[in-house]
Order: structure tokens, then sequence, then C-alpha cells
């Protein structure tokens, strides 16, 4: 596999040493500021820099380029396969996200199909449905990875590019086929728990209502105490485990904001009679689960030419001036001349372990490397 990245920036345009994949890249991963995304000119710029390649990709509140995050740019990230076949597939505003899972996996050729990567519209999709419909149709032995596209700190309108197609209220799968592909994936968190776990007693969807039968703004509040004041925006930093039974994995659920009847709604669904404990940040834990995720791949194949990196935006939130941090201790895993591209995203897409269902997560660092044998 051959692999270049080039990135545009406001006054240079595309900046890039060299251009040697222009006429032989196969794909072009696109990451970008959702006013850059959106315009009309992005995509046929890439086309006429790699005319055959497909384009995939969506905004994003932050694009991972090397050990860098940039903001107001775009980076692609075009690589040449030479033993895999790759096949790419959309769905536009679906009647539901379970339909668009579902419609989704169908569209994509199921044989010889060895990982799937997943990029949806981060603001009108239910990760949980539509993840359930998707595996329910494609293979069991295939694995799914990915993310949910951000839109900065604005979380107004969200958009992805499968090709020809750049619109909000898309879901886009792209299929990787062959064997001598080899595919290694991880996601981890690295919040601290604290406080008694709680069932819930009632939910609707993504918005939590109580806890233990007590208003869960309230017991918010309460854990809170002076950052209460700061809510919604304050529980980035005080997310919520997640899980359904005793021994499962748990996942990380992450307040996104609250409604006018007083529940809180969040970037997952939580059902009611699961179990959720409140969480907080460690700086150093959280730094830890991205070099541990990038371990743990590398620890499945020993060799990465590409790694996907695709890491909440509330970590960056919670995370500040040391975002970058994260990016570093992945870099440290894996060899000099692994690609690193990504973005921060609205939830993020992953197995907990290798072999497993996909999940869909919040405040998570997933990563998913790439390479030829």
């Amino acid at each position: 596999m051959k692999i270049e990245q080039i990135i545009w920036k406001e006054g240079t345009g595309w900046l890039s040493a060299q251009r040697k994949l222009a006429g032989s890249a196969q794909l072009v991963l696109l990451f970008g500021a959702p006013e850059l995304i959106a315009r009309n000119t992005t995509f046929a710029e890439i086309k006429e820099i790699y005319p055959g390649a497909y384009v995939f990709g969506c905004s994003t509140s932050g694009n991972i380029c090397g050990s860098q995050i940039l903001d107001d740019t775009l980076v692609a990230t075009a690589a040449q396969f030479e033993y895999t076949r790759i096949a790419g597939a959309h769905i536009v505003r679906a009647e539901s996200s379970f339909s668009a899972g579902r419609d989704l996996a169908r569209a994509l050729p199921h044989e010889d199909l060895t990982h799937v990567l997943v990029l949806s519209d981060g603001l009108n999709v239910n990760g949980n449905q539509f993840m359930g419909a998707l595996l329910a149709e494609l293979p069991a032995q295939v694995a799914v990875t990915g993310g949910l596209a951000g839109d900065g700190n604005g979380f107004e309108k969200t958009y992805v590019i499968s090709n020809e197609v750049t619109d909000s209220h898309v879901v886009a799968a792209l299929g990787l086929y062959g064997q001598r592909l080899k595919v290694a994936y991880s996601t981890q968190g690295g919040w601290d728990a604290f406080g008694p776990e709680r069932l819930v007693t009632r939910s609707r969807g993504n918005v939590l209502y109580e806890m233990d039968g007590r208003s869960a703004l309230e017991l918010y509040k309460l854990y809170l105490g002076d950052l209460a004041k700061d809510l919604p925006a304050a529980g980035m930093s005080f997310p919520l485990n997640l899980r359904s039974r005793e021994g499962d994995i748990p996942v990380i659920r992450t307040v996104l904001g609250i409604n006018e009847d007083g529940g809180l709604v969040f970037g997952g669904d939580i059902p009611e009679g699961t179990y959720v404990r409140l969480m907080k940040a460690n700086y150093d834990r959280l730094i830890q689960g991205a070099h541990s995720a990038a371990e743990n791949c590398r620890i499945s194949a020993d060799k990465a030419e590409l790694a996907l990196l695709i890491s909440c935006t509330a970590r960056r939130y919670v995370l500040k001036q040391r975002t970058e941090e994260e990016v570093e201790a992945v870099q440290q895993v894996f060899d000099h001349d692994t690609v690193l591209t990504g973005f921060y995203s609205f939830g993020e897409i992953c197995p907990h372990g290798m072999g497993g269902p996909a999940e869909f997560h919040n405040q998570s660092m997933t990563i998913t490397t790439l390479t030829e044998e």
C-alpha cells in the first residue's frame, strides 16, 4: 500500500511536497471543517488531483494529520492498494436510523468482504439503532469501525462524503475486500468512575429522565456542585458508564443537552433497566487510554501502514491544550512510516475487542489500522 497526505489551508490552497499517487490512488479519505466540506468545489478539487479515487469522508470537530490536530482545514489521505478492492455505498435521508443501517448493509457486496468503514451524519442518526440494523445484515465475521461526523462546536449540521454525494442526513460505508488486507482495531476510554451505580428507571431513547426513581438532572446537579451552572457543557466532563448486565463491558455516554421537560440528552441510547455510573476526567488516564488503544492494535497486527484515529469531540473539550498529547501517544506506538489520519467526532463505532460485535461509543479513542501482506 502506498499512502500520501495533502492539506488545504485558507490562503495557500492544497499543500503537498509531492503528489506521487495523483494518477493511481483508489481511495481518498477526506476530513475537514464543515464549511469546507460543504463547498461545491471541494469534491471537484480532489477529483482533479486524484481522478481515479473513491472519495470517502466527513465534516469534523478537528482533523488529525500525523501528530497534529488541525482546524479550518481539509486533510486528504490518498491510498493506492496493491491487493485490496474497495466498494462504497450510501443512503440519503433514510426513513429511520434502523432502515438506514439495514439498507446500507444490503447495498454493499458481501462476497470476499474483509472490513467495513462507516461514516454517519452526527446529529440526525440514532447510533444504536443504526448499528443494530447494519450488523444484522452484514456477514457475522465482518467487523465494522467508523464514526459520526462533527461540526466543530456548532451541533447544527454535519456532512458525509460518499464519492459524488456530499450532504447532511447521509450514512455511508466503505467495503474493503481481499484476504491480503490485515485490519486491527481497538477502542479505549480512560475515565474514572465515582459515586454509586444507579438503575435507569425512566428514559426514552437517548433522553434520560430518572435514575433510581430520582430526577437525573437533579442528581447531576448534586454531583457537579458549583459546576452545575455550566450544564449541559459541563456534562462533557462527566459522562455516564452504562452496562446492561453484570459482567458486561460498559460503554460511555456523553451529555449533549437538556430538553424542554428536564431530560438529559445523551449521545446514544440509555435504555430503561440498564445500570449507569458517573465518570470524571483523569487527564493522564485519557491519554493513556489512547496509547492503550494503539498498543492493542499493534498486538493484533505487527505492522500498520495506515492508522485511522476517531476520537470524541468531548475528549477534546475536556483535554483542551493537552489534546495533541493523546495523538502523540498513539504515534509513539507505531513505526515512523505509519500514516496517521482521522478526526474528532460526535460518536465512535468499534468492537470492544478483535472479533466482537461493533458498539456505538462516546468519549473514546478508536483506532483502525490497515496494512497489506
